[in-house]
């Protein structure tokens, strides 16, 4: 998965959550979910579907978000890659390469949808939604950009027994990525160094590090 998708799904929480007091969503279950979301800690399973019906990409790891604009995704199958924002700066780390990329938040955004999802504009000047139904005992919402990109085409998120259990995003060419959490904890403390990226000495920096 890139990490524009990878941020685009976690902006499309964050932008839940924003929004929820503004009760844009018509079921209590997506609005007060999110509005009382500050810390999520979970262990996913991420897979990749191409166009074709194939899947291509099977990863393993944890994630920990909190609120606002703090994350961390740590990839540790089948390799090592990290996936940090502190709030200002968004980096990118593979164990394998010893390289690490750092952008600016806003400017790692500027050109996605996830930019916007972050709740710098209304949702429904960005997105249409709607509750798609019951699927294997999980509730279904489907989200939908309204201007194309070819890195997000649409977003569905699941729940179970009233728990964000599933996020699924469709991109442009057809290639279908579907992150499934378990162990979930919601609203425990988080150590504050999750979202300070220590790096080896002699790893390749590209970008502008604070």
């Amino acid at each position: 998965m890139s990490m524009k998708s990878l941020v685009y799904l976690f902006c499309s929480a964050l932008l839940l959550a924003a929004c929820a007091s503004q009760r844009v969503f018509a079921d209590d279950l997506v609005a007060d979910y999110f509005s009382a979301l500050d810390t999520f800690q979970s262990q996913f399973i991420q897979t990749v579907i191409d166009s074709d019906g194939q899947q291509v990409q099977r990863s393993e790891g944890m994630v920990w978000i909190l609120k606002p604009g703090r994350f961390r995704w740590d990839y540790q199958t089948p390799y090592r890659q990290l996936i940090v924002a502190d709030g200002k700066q968004l980096w990118t780390y593979d164990e394998d390469l010893e390289q690490a990329t750092v952008k600016p938040v806003d400017e790692a955004l500027s050109s996605t949808p996830a930019m916007l999802l972050s709740g710098f504009r209304p949702l429904a000047d960005v997105m249409t939604w709607q509750q798609t139904g019951s699927e294997n005992g999980e509730r279904w919402f489907s989200l939908d950009p309204k201007q194309p990109d070819s890195a997000v085409e649409k977003v569905r998120i699941g729940f179970t027994d009233e728990q964000l259990s599933i996020i699924e995003v469709t991109d442009g060419f057809g290639n279908h990525t579907r992150i499934q959490f378990s162990q979930i904890k919601r609203n425990k403390a988080l150590d504050q160094g999750l979202f300070k990226l220590e790096l080896p000495p002699d790893t390749d920096i590209i970008g502008n590090s604070p």
